[in-house]
């Protein structure tokens, strides 16, 4: 897994800078480290049973909840505006920790009525009963990993569940009393086919969901998937065949009535990631657990990532902060043109030179929204990065 990122020493109390905005909306993600195996292209900061010589959960959600009080301390922000627990495999935590944890935020914070409360599941943790106790603890928003319909994907993925489980999960989900629910898909893995991945898309479909993700395949450093590349074992994703399967992911979900919001996110009418799109929008949030980030006004701080570091510092009444930044001006503004033009909402068009603005018409990666907003074409969403370039004059 990466490395933090380089920073200012934080202060052991968590305060703040003095003058910061907090009137926008602030949101809360809970980082559960734990997963059951790796998956081999994933680089996140999780954990298996036999790296942390077992899963120990009570003295995990007692950390996690003298951050939350910590924090209660320090902010000075509106009641919760969304909470999101992520992972990391959430669906591993017993629901009386999760209850725990949950009634910990509400307590301290506050939580805005009608609130999203957002959690990560593997098809495999989905059961009748789970999903009557997660609905009891609060939550609102079901995000099922199912990647791939394709057994030979999910192979390479190295996924243990059946290609058929995350539907049969959102299936049961939907039946249980779950309004909310999103199936994460992954393009670009070696040996898809445009017909296999067809086939998945419309298995996702078939489990009904309100919300549909779906990212290209990186091969992150350090994986298992990198190794395999690297020994020639399997072949490095194709940028140009996983920009055909784009295409075809907007085409299919367009026609069965999930329209695009974010480059990599769909969703039918009020399906939408209110939690992530507050990220896209510049909101303040707050990340608990290990290796967290979090980020209010400008100023960014990331926790330490090793469960045990995180435990023992909150243990002795420490912020379990690694180090922070305070972003500049310039970096701000950087930042808010990356993230808002990945939006379907699209930029203002008046903001950027005329002439940067025609080229990127002129070359089909930018088209009108509506008469004051641009935002990018099929073609732009997989160029956002050049089309960026060009919005600042860089190219």
């Amino acid at each position: 897994m990466p490395a933090l990122p380089d920073g200012d020493p934080a202060p052991p109390d968590g305060r703040l800078p003095a003058g910061l905005d907090w009137t926008r909306p602030l949101r809360a993600y809970l980082h559960v480290p734990f997963c059951a195996s790796r998956c081999g292209y994933c680089d996140f900061n999780t954990y298996t049973a036999d790296e942390l010589g077992g899963f120990r959960f009570e003295p995990y959600v007692r950390a996690v909840s003298g951050e939350i009080e910590l924090a209660a301390d320090v902010c000075v922000g509106p009641p919760l505006a969304s909470i999101f627990i992520g992972g990391g495999t959430p669906s591993l935590l017993p629901v009386s920790h999760l209850n725990e944890l949950l009634d910990a935020l509400r307590a301290s914070f506050g939580l805005e009525p009608g609130a999203e409360v957002t959690l990560e599941a593997n098809p495999e943790n989905v059961s009748p009963e789970s999903l009557v106790g997660w609905l009891e603890a609060g939550v609102t928003r079901l995000s099922i990993g199912m990647q791939s319909a394709d057994p030979d994907a999910l192979t390479v993925l190295q996924r243990v569940h059946t290609p058929g489980a995350a539907v049969a999960a959102a299936r049961t989900a939907r039946t249980e009393g779950f309004e909310h629910i999103s199936l994460d898909l992954i393009y670009g893995v070696p040996g898809q086919s445009l017909d296999s991945w067809r086939s998945t898309l419309l298995s996702a479909l078939a489990g009904e969901p309100d919300h549909i993700s779906a990212y290209a395949l990186g091969v992150e450093r350090g994986t298992a998937l990198e190794r395999q590349v690297r020994r020639g074992e399997v072949p490095a994703p194709d940028p140009d065949f996983a920009a055909a399967q784009y295409d075809l992911a907007d085409e299919v979900l367009m026609q069965h009535g999930l329209s695009w919001y974010e480059i990599s996110n769909w969703a039918r009418p009020g399906g939408q990631c209110e939690h992530n799109l507050g990220y896209w929008r510049g909101d303040n949030w707050w990340g608990f657990g290990p290796g967290a980030h979090s980020h209010v006004d400008g100023v960014r701080w990331w926790n330490v990532k090793r469960p045990g570091t995180y435990q023992s510092m909150l243990a002795a009444g420490s912020s379990p902060a690694a180090a922070r930044e305070v972003v500049s001006t310039e970096g701000r503004e950087l930042e808010e043109v990356m993230l808002q033009v990945r939006l379907a909402h699209g930029i203002p068009a008046d903001v950027y030179p005329p002439q940067r603005t025609a080229r990127l018409r002129d070359t089909g990666l930018l088209e009108d929204a509506d008469g004051a907003r641009l935002r990018l074409t099929r073609k732009g969403r997989m160029l956002a990065d050049a089309v960026v370039r060009v919005l600042l004059g860089w190219d």
